[in-house]
This record gives structure tokens, C-alpha cells and sequence, in this order.
């Protein structure tokens, strides 16, 4: 019986791990319960080591589920064709007026500072949310999929029925509206602060 102390622990990390499994799965059902059977995993086995931090333990049970959750969803589902020029993604000649024809920025972005500050920071999570949630849904999806969830190439492209050439494309979209979003929303003020 796992003692109070790592409940209690545990109980600290629901609301990140809702933050991803809802942003995953869009459907705050099916998230609450791939969150629940996290922490039923976690609660029943004996797996944490202290190698890692309870919350990369924790987002790595959470990640079997989530990609467990799609499965059964896709199952379901008519899959997705193409995620391109649907759920109102931004045409890819959009973000060309973001370069010169050389290749680089037209306009350098900010200073950064030193990110891996940024992220020991709460709000820093809670603005990443936020510019997660202005994207695009099947686009913030895929980068999920690949930057929080890790799934390789072809696992992401089998579940969602597009090629790898639709991957990295969603993706360069994703990388590119995400950093406009922290720039504008999180460096913009630390520089100022």
C-alpha cells in the first residue's frame, strides 16, 4: 500500500498531466481517464527509481496511455487523410515573409535569455499552454505527439494516416507559430523585466 506522502505527491502532478493528456486527446473525458489509470499504474507498481523526476516518471506512464487512448479512438474513427489545409492551418506562404530570400530572418528574433530558467517557471508552462491552445488542433496534436509524447515518425504518421513529408511540414508550422507565440508572450516581457 503506497504510503500518503507519495499520494500527496502524486496528486501535485494531476493538473500538468491533464494539461497534456487534454491537449493530446482533445476530449476532457478521455483525458481524465488516461490521467486516472497514470496514477492507478503509478499508485500500483513499484517503478520509481528517484532516476528521474516523478513528473518525467509520471509523463512516461501517461504517454502508453495516451498513445493507448488514440489506438482505441482510431479504431473508431475514419482516419485523417491529411491534416494539411484543414482545421484552419496557415498556408506555409504565410511564414515566408518571416525570411529574405537568403534563408534568413528578416527580422532576428528576441533574446531568448536563458530558457532552461524560463522553464523552472510556472507561468512559463501556463503561457506555453496558452500558445499550444492557439494553434491549429491537429497541429498542436502532432507536436505533442513528437516533442512531449516522443513517438517516432512512423508511428505518429501510421495514426494519423499521413505521410513523413506531412509530418515535418505540421511541425515546422508548429515550431515556427510557437516561437512567434513565446516571443511575443513570454521573452517580450522577460527582456522588459
Amino acid at each position: 500500500m503506497p504510503d500518503a506522502e507519495f499520494t500527496n505527491q502524486l496528486e501535485q502532478h494531476r493538473g500538468y498531466l491533464m494539461r497534456v493528456a487534454h491537449l493530446q486527446l482533445r476530449d476532457p473525458d478521455v483525458a481524465e481517464d488516461a490521467v486516472q489509470e497514470t496514477l492507478l499504474a503509478a499508485l500500483a507498481g513499484s517503478g520509481f527509481s528517484g532516476k528521474s523526476s516523478l513528473r518525467t516518471w509520471l509523463t512516461g506512464i501517461l504517454k502508453h496511455k495516451i498513445v493507448d487512448a488514440i489506438r482505441r479512438k482510431q479504431r473508431d474513427a475514419v482516419p485523417v487523410a491529411t491534416l494539411l489545409g484543414t482545421g484552419g492551418d496557415a498556408n506555409i506562404d504565410d511564414l515566408d515573409g518571416l525570411f529574405r530570400e537568403d534563408g534568413a530572418w528578416d527580422s532576428a528574433p528576441a533574446p531568448w535569455g536563458n530558457p532552461e530558467d524560463a522553464l523552472a517557471q510556472r507561468q512559463f508552462f501556463d503561457v506555453m499552454d496558452m500558445c499550444l491552445d492557439k494553434l491549429p488542433a491537429a497541429t498542436a496534436r502532432v507536436f505533442v505527439m513528437r516533442e512531449v509524447l516522443e513517438l517516432e515518425t512512423d508511428e505518429i504518421c501510421k495514426e494519423l494516416a499521413i505521410t513523413a513529408n506531412n509530418l515535418w511540414v505540421i511541425l515546422y508550422r508548429a515550431r515556427v507559430a510557437l516561437r512567434i507565440c513565446l516571443e511575443q508572450n513570454w521573452f517580450a516581457g522577460q527582456a522588459r523585466g
